[in-house]
């Protein structure tokens, strides 16, 4: 890899910049007409008005005007575009990575008799209705300060250290002490933690919402980092206790953990529901405490891939790192899981011919346009997919995105597509998930479906957590590293430097998520109660 430029793929009329280049600088064959950030591109070639523009290999915009060589392409000169798709046109071949390193290995985990393992064992407290989300709160206070779930925040205990300072007459000004989460001391240790899933849902909306949001929870209840549940309905919501209870037993007909249900208009009062409840919790913890981690198979590894707050860096270094990981866990017989599918534009084709089946690829396709002509009715598109800050370190149109997040997925076959919070079931291979683009939105869609691990890239920076599933936080560049490591948990940015290769550093990955799915490592994410949990209403969400 050149220290100054990459072309990432042959066919490629985009280079990208990987420092700083001023205009008028020698570029291997090119001489610079203007400057050209880190992370962004210039013109391999004479572009004329209306000429396709080709990155990673596939097509991701269409020139607006001339563009002589040597000058930055941005959204002032060139605009999205794809290339056509129509299911699986050629078969695949394909050629998995050595694993022979981890095939004797495995991870602690918590073995479950209705799904693989967990690599954590959480208690859920679910509303099925926002009504019952002041519950849910009460909930929360009673049980993770009595049970030292709790974490001290950092903040409070430095605002109490301003308290202490104004009331002495002390300034306030000055450096403030290093900010440290206090770990928890449980009184079940075994149990990783109580999570509360507070949620604006369950009334008011379609029927299909109310459906959609209660297989999306049935997901959580059944998951393998979840050891029981407890869910609060008020009784007259859209979201029924009924409608639940159907979709656990249509979609997990195995599941058999404690899961206990209060309705609210049933009980004699709030009183007598929420003492019961909180009960009922604490007792189903206190057994659960008895499970520990045991060793597990890796292939009971199931791991979204994701990314948020991408960069021009995204797909040149953390996502093929990732992808890379995706392989050899594919290999290893356990499932890689893609998602986001706004964020798949462009390189639908090259997907569809990874597909096992054309059964599979059609699916693909149907979820794609379905998604897309959505967007459209509503006056926008995949095309409005980047945000600002995409735009402004690289990722100028939706295709270019696309197709550097669609690295994460690495390039095993496709052996699955499924639509919104369906259950997760094949291993050995890629399965590619219907989401929106909106990070939490698809992070609570893929816990939901069974991730167990979850593996996000980010450029720019971002705390995106979830409470059941641990998720590791790869940053795309080492400044970001530097600057924002109290957040991030692994860095590919000597990719770009060219000190280490993509496949050493997939290699070092995995290792990182086999000593987190074994307890071993705690995600910053976890350690700082990022629990970000979105169900996605099926509206349109890019």
């Amino acid at each position: 890899m050149s220290a100054a430029i990459l072309k990432v793929h042959p066919a490629d009329d985009l280079i990208v910049a990987l420092r700083d280049l001023k205009a008028g600088m020698d570029v291997e064959a090119w001489t610079l007409r203007e400057n050209v950030d880190a992370k962004h591109k210039f013109a391999a070639r004479d572009f004329a008005a209306g000429d396709l523009v080709t990155m990673y290999g596939v097509t991701v915009g269409r020139a607006l005007h001339d563009i002589p060589a040597g000058s930055l392409v941005h959204t002032h000169n060139i605009k999205h575009e794809t290339a056509t798709f129509s299911g699986k046109k050629s078969s695949y071949v394909w050629m998995p990575p050595d694993v022979s390193l981890w095939q004797p290995r495995s991870f602690m985990g918590y073995k479950r008799a209705d799904s693989v393992s967990g690599t954590a064992n959480y208690w859920l407290v679910i509303p099925l209705v926002f009504c019952e989300n002041r519950n849910l709160a009460f909930m929360r206070e009673a049980l993770t300060r009595a049970l030292g779930y709790a974490r001290t925040s950092p903040y409070e205990r430095f605002a109490q250290t301003l308290v202490e300072r104004h009331q002495q007459g002390i300034s306030l000004e000055g450096e403030a002490e290093e900010l440290l989460l206090l770990e928890p001391s449980p009184l079940f240790p075994n149990v990783t933690g109580i999570k509360f899933l507070e949620h604006g849902l369950g009334c008011g909306g379609t029927r299909q919402d109310a459906l959609a949001l209660v297989q999306l929870l049935a997901g959580y209840i059944a998951h393998p980092n979840v050891c029981g549940a407890t869910v609060l309905s008020l009784g007259c919501q859209h979201a029924q206790v009924s409608l639940l209870e159907s979709a656990l037993s249509r979609l997990y007909p195995r599941f058999n953990k404690p899961l206990h249900i209060f309705e609210q208009q049933k009980c004699a009062s709030e009183r007598d529901m929420m003492a019961a409840a909180i009960r009922t919790t604490f007792s189903g913890v206190a057994k659960a405490n008895a499970q520990m981690r045991e060793t597990c198979p890796l292939s009971d590894l199931i791991v979204g891939v994701e990314c948020g707050g991408s960069d021009g860096f995204s797909g040149i270094s953390a996502n093929p790192v990732i992808g890379h990981t995706a392989d050899l866990l594919s290999a290893l017989g356990a499932a890689p899981v893609l998602s986001e599918f706004p964020e798949l534009a462009g390189v639908e084709q090259s997907l569809c011919d990874r597909c096992e089946t054309t059964e599979l690829a059609d699916r693909f396709v149907q979820l794609m346009r379905a998604y897309e002509g959505a967007a459209q009715a509503c006056g926008s598109g995949f095309d409005a997919n980047p945000s600002p800050g995409n735009i402004r370190d690289g990722l100028i149109t939706d295709a270019i995105k696309s197709a550097g997040a669609a690295k994460k997925g690495g390039t095993a076959p496709i052996i699955d597509v499924l639509d919104y919070s369906e259950p997760i079931t094949k291993h050995g291979g890629l399965t590619l998930y219907c989401t929106p683009g909106n990070d939490v939105e698809s992070t609570t869609a893929i816990a939901a479906g069974g991730c167990n691990l979850i593996l996000f890239s980010t450029g720019l920076g971002t705390p995106t957590g979830n409470p059941i599933c641990p998720t590791l936080k790869i940053a795309t560049n080492t400044t970001l590293m530097q600057r924002m490591g109290d957040i991030l948990d692994f860095d590919t940015g000597p990719v770009i430097t060219g000190a280490k290769s993509v496949p050493e550093m997939g290699a070092g990955l995995l290792d990182l998520c086999i000593a987190t799915a074994s307890g071993q490592y705690m995600p910053k994410a976890v350690a700082l109660g990022q629990d970000d949990f979105l169900p996605w209403k099926r509206g349109v969400s890019l």
